[in-house]
């Protein structure tokens, strides 16, 4: 099957310039954060759900471009998934802060992110490369919190929803948290240990 030619594929100089946009709107997503933590402190929560719900829009929007026209770089590949943490967590904090969501949930999902970022580094100096690809676990655990962060804005702000669908979304971003947390510990260890056995 044929590649699919890139938009101005016969101006190379506009192919040059155009390859570089996923890279520009994933770091315009990144600099987001400030603005939406802003807003949240200031408690617009209005306006900070709208912006929230932007940068999850240019995050589907330059995959999109990355992997329909061949554009992805490895720079790429570092910025979107640190935009992406970087802004759910920093949600995460600020909404601890205010009251909105549990602080024992925030420092559970920091404690998680710092145990697996650990594990991953620790394994890559002292095992081997490690294909750091997420659990099924893990991915639910990222659309849980995304809707607790947009659930807990939208209910301090412009929308009066259900106090249960917080609560019920509390505890399932707390189970996932623990859930792959483990999961990630255990088969690091486990394939540490099968590598050291077949020495």
């Amino acid at each position: 099957m044929e590649r699919p030619l890139a938009p101005f594929s016969r101006h190379p100089e506009k192919i040059v310039r155009l390859q570089h946009l996923p890279n520009i709107i994933t770091f315009a997503r990144l600099l987001t954060v400030i603005p939406v933590v802003l807003l949240l402190l200031e408690r617009e929560f209005g306006w900070a759900l709208t912006l929230f719900a932007l940068a999850g829009l240019s995050d589907g929007l330059d995959g999109f471009l990355a992997k329909r026209y061949g554009w992805q770089t490895r720079l790429g590949g570092i910025l979107d998934p640190l935009a992406d943490k970087t802004l759910l967590l920093a949600c995460f904090l600020v909404l601890g802060i205010l009251g909105l969501i549990p602080l024992w949930l925030v420092v559970a999902a920091i404690l998680r992110d710092l145990v697996i970022i650990g594990g991953a580094l620790v394994y890559n100096l002292l095992v081997e490369d490690l294909d750091a690809a997420p659990l099924l676990t893990s991915k639910v655990n990222t659309v849980l919190q995304i809707l607790l962060v947009v659930t807990a804005i939208a209910d301090a702000g412009p929308l009066d929803l259900p106090a249960g669908l917080i609560e019920a979304l509390t505890w399932g971003c707390l189970v996932t948290i623990l859930v792959s947390g483990v999961q990630y510990v255990y088969l690091w260890s486990r394939k540490a240990a099968e590598r050291e056995w077949r020495r």
